[in-house]
């Protein structure tokens, strides 16, 4: 797959790693040179330039910038004539570090607010409930059990595209039904933060936990 990402920060870089060998990638935004040093530490193939290069190059449009400058971003990317038929991957989340409580919009999440802007394009939320370095593990595996990395959205194909990213990374994928269930992801991340931000392990995640199933013989 083609993946543009807008955005060079901890979370692009770690997850770009992980699709690097397998995907064609493209790292954008609104300075050039970070984006190249990004690009240059991934692989010699890895183009980048600008948010509207990276979001014409990418089938799938990963938005990995701060969640104040989503919409800023979105922007420059082209607005909703430029990103019209793509997959969007939001993986942030509206967390004000004051009080730790989810952002909403007019009582939606950011991602069906991202939507609503970009009405044309394939929101999917994804990768939002772990810091960076957990996504940097390889893979991410607690207690011999991988990671359920849960996602949602309003197109099965561009969720399915997703779930294969999800494996890439080498976790298990968990799809947990429409757009509208980030209602419920942005506020579990917050939990999330809240811990990081009071000194917990940068490593500390929600997952979901499966007994495994043995049969029983007589």
């Amino acid at each position: 797959m083609k993946i543009g990402f807008i955005g060079y920060g901890s979370m692009a870089e770690a997850l770009a790693s992980k699709w690097v060998a397998k995907h064609s990638l493209f790292i954008g935004g609104r300075d050039i040179e970070k984006a190249e040093n990004l690009a240059k530490k991934l692989g010699k193939d890895v183009e980048f330039g600008s948010e509207k290069e990276a979001a014409t190059f990418g089938e799938i449009v990963v938005l990995a910038t701060r969640h104040e400058a989503v919409f800023e971003a979105i922007d420059a990317a082209g607005g909703s004539d430029a990103l019209t038929g793509k997959v969007l991957l939001d993986i942030n989340n509206p967390v004000d570090t004051s009080d730790f409580l989810a952002k909403s919009y007019d009582g939606v999440s950011l991602s069906e607010e991202i939507a609503k802007v970009v009405p044309h394009a394939h929101v999917v939320k994804a990768f939002n409930m772990c810091q960076a370095s957990v996504w940097q593990m390889n893979p991410p595996v607690f207690d011999a059990r991988p990671l359920v990395v849960m996602y949602c959205g309003d197109n099965e194909q561009a969720k399915q595209q997703i779930a294969i990213l999800i494996e890439d990374v080498g976790c298990e994928a968990k799809d947990i039904g429409d757009l509208k269930y980030a209602r419920m992801l942005e506020p579990a991340a917050a939990i999330v933060i809240k811990l990081l931000f009071s000194g917990h392990d940068p490593f500390t995640v929600l997952n979901l936990i499966q007994p495994e199933i043995k049969s029983i013989q007589n």
